[in-house]
This record gives structure tokens, sequence and C-alpha cells, in this order.
């Protein structure tokens, strides 16, 4: 995948937060999309259609898993850690 900072700054990148609801509520990267860790196994036909995606939570912990189960499930992303480490590039 390309470089994070160049897609973001592009408006390339497709940014998703697995932090849950109550969590994305209290500040998100803009334009992000909030799906929470446990609901990502029954959204794989959805993110299958999407590009450049970049996974962001609190810390790095469960964008780490998330990016781990997409990538064995032949989906392309990047584990782009905490989201206000995204936030940064925006």
């Amino acid at each position: 995948m390309k470089n994070i900072e160049e897609l973001i700054r592009t408006g390339k990148a497709t940014i998703i937060d697995v932090r849950t609801p109550a969590e994305f509520m209290g500040g998100h990267v803009a334009g992000s999309i909030n799906i929470p860790l446990d609901e990502i196994p029954e959204k794989l036909d959805e993110l299958k259609k999407m590009k450049n995606i970049i996974l962001c939570c609190a810390s790095g912990n469960r964008s780490g898993r998330a990016s781990m189960f997409l990538q064995q499930n032949k989906i392309d992303c990047t584990d782009g850690g905490s989201w206000m480490d995204v936030n940064c590039y925006c």
C-alpha cells in the first residue's frame, strides 16, 4: 500500500475506526467510518469493495487485530495505529 500520509492528504484513504461507537463519538478522524472491531467479520463483503483501507483505534491494539484479520481474508489494508496519530496527517 502507498504511504499512509500521502493517501490521507490526497483524500484517497478509507479510514476505518474500529473503536466502540461511544469512543468514536468522543472524537475521531474527520471522514472516518466507525466499524467496531467485533463487527469487522460481518462486514467483510463491504470491506472488500473499499480501497486504501487504513485502520485506527485508541492505541493501535484493536486496529492491529483488525488489520491481521482483514489481511488473512485477502483484504489489503494498513494498521494506522492510534486515531490521534492518523489525525495528524489530515
